[in-house]
């Protein structure tokens, strides 16, 4: 069996499903704000504060940002490895944007325990 080590999952099929459940994940916390926007139309900082400072919203939160670097790191995984066919060049754009995608998740962990 051969494996491949910039994938996250083990298998394509492993893979397809990190994606699906990081999807469903992604959609559920931007429904969850979209409703919570559409029911406070004059939002405050004081209520956005307390949403964000209640401990279920941080889980939800984070849960959300792991999906996102899952989903990311999949994804950018199936393009690069699609279109871009320099060996070279492909894995130094894997590497730079998956840094940048791990570090928008420790920017959003490190924003989200400081409110």
């Amino acid at each position: 069996m051969v494996t491949n080590a910039a994938t996250l999952g083990r298998s394509g099929v492993h893979d397809f499903l990190i994606i699906r459940a990081s999807a469903l994940v992604l959609a559920a916390f931007a429904i969850f704000l979209l409703a919570y926007f559409c029911t406070h139309p004059s939002l405050t900082y004081t209520e956005w504060s307390g949403l964000f400072s209640m401990v279920s919203m941080k889980v939800f939160t984070i849960i959300a940002l792991f999906g996102l670097l899952a989903h990311a790191w999949i994804g950018l995984w199936q393009v690069l490895t699609d279109y871009v066919k320099c060996t070279r060049l492909r894995m130094f754009l894997q590497f730079v944007l998956n840094l940048a995608a791990l570090s928008y998740f420790v920017t959003g962990l490190v924003v989200l325990w400081g409110v």
